[in-house]
């Protein structure tokens, strides 16, 4: 019924109309709820962290604020994630770390989404300890334990390490992979 993809590339090449059809299979109202991202992510198990991480993610891509991910928000995310530009993902990077919307992130906030991120991925090579204080010890150079936007960006710009590090904790395409191959089997079943 559906075709076999092997990448997600495979499965971007393929035009908007099919991917408006796949969406709206998985989703007939349009929308995806918050409740059907976790049920997509199978987040059974999963840590309180690992759950208000994909809340974090889910809000970031809910870019109106209604309280769900619409076919254009989805293709957004999706766009994002895998085409986006280097500044438009840091940006993105920073709403979701800013977990209190003060406009700063603190050493906790980044603690647990990385945290939170290896409970997801079930990669646990660096403990997010040992991340967040190269971050802030490269980064944080006013020493105030708070990282503004603006010191974010260009302190990633600055360290190819830390750019690499944000980059490869960032790394979502499992994450999509994970929804996109669950609702191929659900369109199959």
């Amino acid at each position: 019924m559906g075709a076999t993809y092997c990448t997600l590339d495979d499965i971007l090449e393929e035009d908007m109309h099919h991917w408006y059809t796949k969406f709206m299979k998985e989703s007939p109202s349009g929308l995806i709820t918050l409740f059907e991202l976790k049920t997509m992510l199978d987040m059974n198990g999963m840590t309180e962290d690992a759950s208000s991480y994909v809340d974090q993610v889910f809000f970031t891509f809910d870019m109106d604020g209604d309280g769900y991910i619409d076919f254009v928000e989805y293709i957004a995310a999706i766009s994002l994630l895998l085409k986006g530009e280097i500044n438009q993902k840091l940006k993105w990077y920073f709403k979701l770390f800013d977990q209190d919307g003060n406009g700063k992130i603190d050493k906790d906030e980044l603690e647990t989404i990385f945290k939170a991120i290896q409970d997801i991925t079930r990669s646990y090579e660096v403990p997010p300890e040992e991340i967040v204080t190269l971050i802030y010890e490269k980064i944080d150079v006013n020493g105030e334990g708070e990282l503004t936007l603006e010191e974010f960006i260009s302190g990633a710009h600055d360290h190819p390490d830390i750019m690499d590090m944000l980059a490869k904790m960032m790394d979502l395409t499992n994450v999509l992979e994970i929804i996109l191959n669950g609702q191929q089997k659900r369109a199959i079943n």
